[in-house]
């Protein structure tokens, strides 16, 4: 395993960041600790979670997970959906983020979080009030750095420049959606983390499994499996074009004796500004599997295959604006 930088800072972070939104729902707590220990004997040492994952229960099996090397592991959880049926139990408030917090660090079993992430951007709090929080909280050591997940380019902007402004902490990183079906990142807010530098650590990079080549053009997806559960998903996912993009990583998988997973896993991995995909795994066989994608590189031929077979279309203005700088 290879350690990478997060973003602009000191912190080194491995090229494979273990999710654990399985731990309480797909994984019981001891394939948990399995799934655990094996990442860190494979040299991760980066572990993100969320108080909502399994409502809490995620997050208490993570923290007993890890508690005999937490000093060793970059830990991340976030805040902002509802852990509660109050007004202020969600949302990225003072008062949310500061009862958010004190509730993680229960439930981690720890004193501190390395990486403290809104979830979602909430357009009800003002960026002046978030921020000035999370800083309040990095001051008192409860928290070393802070990042946002599903931000839109001016959000971030937006929340950097308040930073600026007022002398606060700032975001170091950014988690979003990211794989071979969804590239939409590509347009802004992949370029905003690259100069603003933010470490990008990208969520669903299998696209659900989607990308794992196990479901079919002319069948409904298998019952207990994520695409049968999220119909939305998977309707966006199963068209004619996604599932070329399928063959394509399945093709390149082949030729090189690997797992498709391991193909579009690799592919984003050495995205230009990525830091660490997120991986989740119900057990140690999905986890091995996935931790095939490190050690080797695609060549620049199939980089163009993926890319050719996944390329976004260039809307206004972004293809005027290729046009103008070529």
């Amino acid at each position: 395993m290879e350690y990478r930088k997060l973003g602009r800072t000191g912190l080194m972070v491995s090229e494979l960041c273990l999710g654990t939104m399985t731990f309480g729902n797909e994984a019981d707590e001891e394939t948990s600790k399995r799934v655990t220990d094996r990442f860190i004997e494979a040299g991760g040492n980066f572990i993100d979670t969320a108080d909502v994952y399994s409502k809490g229960l995620s997050e208490e099996i993570t923290g007993r997970a890890i508690k005999d090397y937490r000093d060793d592991v970059v830990l991340a959880t976030k805040f902002r959906f509802p852990m509660g049926d109050g007004p202020n139990d969600r949302g990225a408030s003072r008062k949310h983020i500061v009862a958010a917090c004190e509730a993680s660090l229960k439930r981690l079993g720890t004193d501190y979080i390395d990486l403290y992430q809104i979830h979602c951007w909430d357009a009800h709090t003002p960026p002046e009030e978030t921020m000035a929080a999370l800083d309040d909280l990095v001051r008192s050591g409860k928290v070393l750095y802070t990042g946002c997940s599903n931000f839109s380019g001016w959000q971030i902007e937006k929340s950097l420049r308040v930073s600026e402004r007022y002398g606060l902490a700032r975001f170091d990183c950014l988690q979003p959606q990211y794989s071979l079906v969804v590239r939409d990142i590509e347009h802004e807010v992949l370029p905003v983390c690259r100069e603003e530098g933010l470490g990008v650590i990208p969520w669903s990079p299998l696209a659900g499994g989607f990308l794992t080549g196990k479901y079919s053009r002319e069948d409904a997806p298998p019952e207990n499996t994520r695409m049968a559960a999220w119909t939305d998903t998977w309707e966006r996912h199963a068209t004619p074009e996604k599932f070329d993009i399928v063959d394509r990583v399945s093709g390149i998988a082949g030729g090189r004796g690997k797992e498709p997973a391991q193909v579009a896993l690799n592919w984003v991995k050495d995205r230009p500004g990525v830091t660490s995909p997120i991986i989740g795994a119900r057990d140690v066989d999905q986890l091995e599997k996935n931790l095939g994608a490190t050690g080797w590189s695609l060549d620049p031929g199939e980089q163009d295959v993926l890319e050719e077979a996944s390329a976004l279309p260039y809307a206004y203005p972004y293809n005027m604006i290729a046009r103008a700088n070529a």
